[in-house]
């Protein structure tokens, strides 16, 4: 299918290419369309990523206008799918996707929240007006508080390494936490990977000095796609658990039906009723799952992705974070696989099920048509042989009529003075008229027999 060329399609200044196709410089800029923030250490980062199923970008343009000057914003700045926003020294990253939004709030770290703090608190210094998180429109997927901060890193001894994850697990209030070396051991981050009363998961980045801005927002986005992502790609297991019991009983129908198509004890109508009653629950159930089983697939990958560009470093006694949700992640992942293997398979037996009955169908109507055609011959034999006894009588009442004519004929010829006794004659002609009579309906059939079929 042809794309019509735009009235404001870009053409070559210098003359040297044909016109642009009118997607290429949208396609071109895709890669470009998600920039990585820069963030200057040491810094808060408030994630937030809500489902957007039934919000608009009006809503969400009219939420953004109530931040600090930016009134003015209109939806169409928001067709992107991408906007950064800035307000005083504070930055706000808004991303819209296909089935969620993610606000993304980038300020500088509350006083008392760096390393050698316990448990600090983070959301009194927010730099968002008083409710502006908690009025997002939308169903809240992932909320992230991701503190990134500078101090020297250890080198491989372990006891150095030690000491440094004993004062990242003090700064999570003394909970057992997981921590990686990113980038083959430039920085560190921890978690644990816990939903505290605040409603936001923590991840703890420690940086070395020197560590650009750039990098660190790389790191940021990494880390934040990737627990965005595990959450999206877990909103498939509930469906695949809540599908267990109708796959666990239709498998255990179809058995039985399978069985009765072997035994021929049923009914070929009501063995076609009970398939089309479990076709039906299985494609509703299909329609309803396909989409978020395909989606499910599509985000562990983009988890499998980001988790190898951490480029993960173990640190001594303390478990990775790819290795933790890899473990975590896999059977959910392997439980959703194979809820969909289940329903792809059984609507295979189904369909497969149903070309039995339809053969079995077809099987009894070729029988009872074969009994209705040796019904229709026996019909056509007695029917010949009813008109050929017909037929005799006919040549017998007719033969009787001729030879009244001709006795009476003979009576009047000898009333007449012919010297032949009428009734001697006529009986000599009996069997002559007999033959005319036999060979005159003989005719008759032969041509009636032309007349019907026209290749004679």
């Amino acid at each position: 299918m042809s794309i019509p060329h735009s009235p404001n399609q870009r053409s070559n200044p210098a003359g040297t290419l044909p016109p642009d196709d009118p997607l290429r410089e949208e396609l071109h800029n895709e890669v470009h369309a998600r920039p990585s923030a820069h963030i200057r250490l040491p810094a808060l980062i408030v994630f937030v990523a809500v489902l957007n199923d039934g919000v608009s970008r009006e809503e969400e343009c009219e939420h953004l206008r109530r931040l600090p000057g930016q009134e003015g914003i209109t939806p169409e700045q928001l067709r992107g799918n991408f906007q950064r926003l800035r307000f005083g020294e504070h930055t706000l990253k808004w991303e819209r996707h296909t089935e969620f939004t993610r606000y993304s709030l980038v300020q500088a770290l509350p006083e008392g929240a760096g390393l050698g703090s316990s448990d600090p608190s983070l959301l009194h210094a927010l730099a968002t007006p008083p409710g502006w998180l908690r009025d997002i429109p939308g169903r809240t997927v992932a909320a992230i508080q991701l503190v990134m901060l500078q101090a020297d890193l250890p080198g491989p001894e372990a006891e150095a390494q030690a000491r440094l994850m004993a004062q990242a697990q003090h700064w999570f209030g003394g909970r057992t936490v997981l921590a990686s070396q990113l980038g083959g051991g430039h920085s560190w981050a921890v978690t644990d990977f816990r939903l505290p009363p605040s409603g936001f998961e923590r991840i703890l980045v420690i940086a070395p000095p020197g560590t650009s801005n750039a990098r660190a927002g790389r790191i940021s986005q990494r880390l934040l796609e990737l627990e965005t992502y595990r959450l999206m790609a877990l909103r498939g297991l509930p469906v695949a658990k809540a599908l267990g019991p109708m796959l666990a009983q239709s498998e255990t129908q179809l058995a039985g039906i399978t069985a009765q198509l072997e035994s021929k004890a049923t009914s070929e109508q009501e063995l076609l009723d009970q398939l089309v009653s479990l076709a039906a629950r299985v494609e509703r159930a299909t329609a309803e799952s396909t989409y978020r089983f395909a989606a499910t697939r599509a985000y562990d990958t983009l988890v499998a992705q980001r988790i190898a560009e951490l480029r993960e470093k173990p640190i001594p006694g303390t478990q990775t974070i790819g290795e933790f949700m890899q473990r975590r992640l896999s059977p959910a992942m392997a439980t959703v696989a194979a809820s969909a293997q289940r329903l792809a398979s059984l609507s295979e037996r189904i369909s497969r099920a149903s070309a039995l009955l339809r053969t079995r169908v077809d099987i009894v109507t070729e029988t009872q048509n074969q009994q209705l055609l040796e019904k229709l011959t026996r019909g056509q034999a007695m029917q010949l042989h009813l008109q050929t006894t017909v037929e005799g009588l006919s040549i017998a009442a007719i033969s009787y009529y001729v030879v009244s004519l001709l006795l009476y004929v003979a009576k009047g010829a000898k009333a007449a003075g012919l010297p032949l006794q009428p009734e001697v004659a006529v009986g000599a002609l009996i069997p002559l008229v007999l033959w005319a009579v036999w060979r005159t309906t003989r005719r008759i059939h032969a041509r009636l027999g032309s007349t019907a079929d026209p290749g004679h």
